[in-house]
């Protein structure tokens, strides 16, 4: 064997330029035997695209691992396990089976690994070990094939993962396992050359089975992370790695549930969907999970690195970050009412989780006192590094649940959960504020009353109070922020409307347009005739001088309607306005509670 394919780089490229040719020659054998997949109602593609990209997948990780890389017991099982899933999967796609069937093929596959004393050996326990192994191997190989919903998407992941596994099985020093998802790292990548937005083949059934066998399998050959840590950062780090089909498939399968949808039935309600209807476009959605992908893989790498306690507080904020966003996203609409409301009819049940769901401010009071106990072991961490074993620890662990207590009385005491996320502004950060003075002031006199404060650090507390202040404001603004980054929906479409008045109403409006999009408006700009507000910028849209130049400012924007953001406007400016409009043929209401037409008898 040549040395240069010793180096995994080199076998990567190999196996890239390798895929590429496959996939090229399999997507027009795909085409030529009418192997298609048309569009429907429940998929995302709009036009015919061939199939069986997944052989090519699995034809260039078979050649290029026999061709160049070290045989081994543990890299033959997995690819002889995964080989089995292609099969099935390719079953699929010719014949359609059924989804209990495909699971039968699943379990013979976790069986091949199992039999070979090939499990994940988390808790010491075997047979709890063996059924962790089960759920893990079929969890993943699912969840790959429910990522497979937008171009790109499931090999984009796949690719990311893959990267973040050889990543931690070259710091373990394991040459042959890093060599072996290198193989799997060039298919998935030229695969990719045909399989991003636009794509022009998709992997189907055979490749997402292979591609998520072979994944959760790989994990199996080094335990990233090692056995002498805590089995919460064991089982974190292959978890993280694998994060975005984790959280898709987990995501979807409770939102489906709910609304008495099958979880095993395809839809258009997936995590990259959602981020669609929210204005991104499919690259853009599909690079954003991948950029989340990498940085939980980031993540999982540094875990490895640190104490058990920081990796559980890099973890528990994680996961606040991930609880945050789902909330966010789950209120996305993404089917038609009436379809919602028959699902709604049909599960008696979802009407109790309905009503429980709507109880937000438990969720923000649990979100609280992770946010609590964060902040107050950041301030102990950023003060004294580790301090795991010494006093401080104690002191740490014998005081957070009385902060807790505490700091929770003064939030609810300042008002915290008295407002709504989506509205949260300038005034809501003094109420954080006085909540976090008042809980911190509450905290020192707590541990003065019961400790006497003996050999504890002021500065903890000072610097605990900024940094829950930071925490609790970033929060509480996460979802005015996720509609400031994200596009407006439907940001093309609709009526051209001008804002007559750039002050706080003309600013409201543009707000409420913004979180309404069914409304169909699509605001361009502001006119004021207040001279020292003409050219400057609201929002990011320019105000336009209204003396004089209304007519020629409609007509250049194609203004089709004008909403009226106050009532002081004087009957005569109002009446030339009237004027305007009519000449123009430009409609005039009037947007104070809602949009309406202005009544001039």
């Amino acid at each position: 064997m040549f040395s240069m394919f010793t180096n995994p780089i080199w076998v990567a490229i190999v196996s890239f330029v390798s895929a590429i040719i496959l996939t090229y020659a399999v997507r027009g054998a795909a085409r030529r035997y009418g192997f298609v997949a048309a569009p429907k109602a429940d998929r995302w593609h709009k036009k015919p695209t061939a199939m069986m990209g997944g052989a090519a997948i699995f034809l260039t990780t078979i050649l290029i691992y026999f061709l160049f890389v070290p045989y081994s017991r543990e890299s033959l099982i997995i690819l002889g396990a995964s080989s089995f899933l292609f099969l099935v999967g390719l079953l699929d796609d010719i014949l359609n089976i059924k989804p209990y069937q495909k699971l039968v093929g699943q379990l013979i596959g976790t069986a091949i690994l199992i039999s070979f004393k090939m499990i994940l050996p988390w808790t010491g326990y075997e047979i709890l070990d063996i059924w962790i192994t089960v759920f893990w191997l079929i969890g993943i190989t699912n969840a790959i094939n429910l990522l497979d919903n937008m171009d790109g998407l499931a090999a984009g992941i796949s690719v990311v993962a893959a990267i973040s596994l050889a990543v931690g099985f070259a710091a373990g020093g394991q040459t042959e396992s890093v060599l072996f998802v290198a193989v799997f790292i060039g298919a998935l990548l030229g695969f990719l050359v045909f399989n991003f937005n636009p794509a022009s083949i998709f992997m189907g059934d055979c490749g997402s089975m292979f591609v998520g066998f072979l994944l959760a399998s790989s994990v199996l050959m080094n335990q990233v992370g090692g056995q002498s840590r805590g089995v919460l950062t064991i089982l974190a780090v292959p978890a993280l790695i694998l994060f975005v089909p984790i959280f898709d498939t987990t995501f979807v399968t409770i939102l489906r549930k709910l609304w008495g949808r099958k979880a095993s039935q395809g839809g258009r309600d997936h995590t990259s969907h959602r981020l669609v209807a929210l204005g991104l476009s499919e690259r853009t959605a599909v690079l954003m999970l991948c950029g989340f992908a990498i940085l939980a893989g980031g993540l999982a790498l540094l875990v490895q690195e640190l104490e058990i306690t920081q990796s559980l507080a890099l973890i528990a904020a994680f996961t606040i970050g991930l609880t945050i966003v789902g909330v966010y996203l789950a209120k996305v609409k993404v089917y038609e009412e009436q379809e919602e409301h028959l699902a709604l009819q049909d599960n008696v049940a979802f009407g109790f989780l309905l009503n429980l769901s709507h109880k937000r401010r438990i969720f923000e009071v649990l979100l609280d006192a992770a946010l609590i106990t964060l902040s107050y072991y950041a301030a102990y961490v950023l003060l004294f590094g580790e301090f795991e074993n010494t006093t401080n620890w104690d002191l740490f662990l014998q005081t957070l649940p009385i902060l807790i207590i505490v700091k929770l009385f003064a939030f609810l005491f300042a008002g915290v959960y008295r407002g709504i996320w989506r509205y949260t502004s300038v005034r809501d950060f003094v109420t954080f504020f006085k909540a976090v003075a008042i809980g911190s002031v509450l905290s020192l006199l707590a541990v003065l009353l019961f400790y006497r404060f003996q050999n504890f650090s002021r500065a903890v507390f000072i610097l605990d109070g900024l940094i829950l202040f930071t925490v609790l404001s970033a929060s509480r603004m996460a979802f005015r922020l996720f509609r400031q980054l994200l596009p407006m929906p439907n940001a093309g479409d609709g009526r051209n409307v001008l804002i007559y008045g750039a002050g706080d109403g003309g600013e409201m409006v543009l707000r409420e347009l913004k979180n309404n999009p069914e409304w169909e408006f699509k605001p361009i700009g502001f006119v004021d005739d207040d001279p020292l507000k003409k050219d400057k910028v609201i929002h990011g849209l320019k105000v336009y001088g209204g003396n004089g130049s209304l007519k020629s400012i409609c007509k250049q924007n194609d203004v089709h309607e004008i909403l009226l953001s106050f009532r002081n406007i004087s009957p005569e400016r109002l009446k030339e306005v009237r004027t305007i409009c009519e000449e123009a043929n430009v409609a005039l209401k009037r947007a104070l509670i809602k949009i309406e037409p202005v009544d001039f008898e």
